[in-house]
């Protein structure tokens, strides 16, 4: 693989990172079986940052297992080929930030710039948590055949063996 088609790899990926607001959260359930869903995030220092509900299945699973999966795929719309989506995907470690920690502060006030007043409103809601996701290593798929090893700050990894 030449630098020119890593640059360019790394700048896929990227590019897929920061096109989203959201990301897809994969969470293990009391008895052990899987929960998706989505949340807004906020991405700072190589952790992702959610805000989310008691109310949503992901706050007790997070608590009660601190792992995670998350993913970012290309829209559909933007898609060639529905079975070849670009998409970046981490396991990561889960642990909640305590309102008293200077990090909850200072991330809240960085949603609240992307995501709007709706984040002040949420603060004020006692139900609200705030959860740091850290990852412990990814995969980045940039087409058929092109999967790439990315490390804990989305970095691509030259394959195996690559010059």
């Amino acid at each position: 693989m030449t630098t020119t088609e890593l640059h360019n790899l790394q700048n896929a990926c990227n590019q897929l990172l920061s096109q989203q607001k959201t990301l897809l959260l994969a969470s293990r359930n009391q008895v052990g079986n899987p929960d998706i869903s989505y949340a807004p995030y906020h991405y700072h220092d190589f952790k992702f940052y959610i805000f989310v509900s008691d109310l949503a299945k992901h706050s007790q699973n997070l608590r009660s297992h601190p792992q995670a999966s998350i993913m970012f795929i290309e829209p559909e719309a933007q898609a060639s080929n529905p079975f070849a989506r670009q998409r970046l995907s981490f396991d990561c470690r889960v642990q909640e930030i305590s309102q008293t920690d200077l990090v909850f502060s200072k991330v809240l006030h960085a949603m609240t710039a992307e995501f709007g007043e709706i984040v002040s409103l949420l603060r004020q809601l006692p139900d609200f948590h705030l959860f740091a996701l850290t990852p412990t290593h990814g995969q980045f798929i940039a087409g058929f055949g092109k999967a790439f090893v990315v490390d804990a700050e989305a970095q691509v990894q030259l394959p195996t063996g690559a010059p």
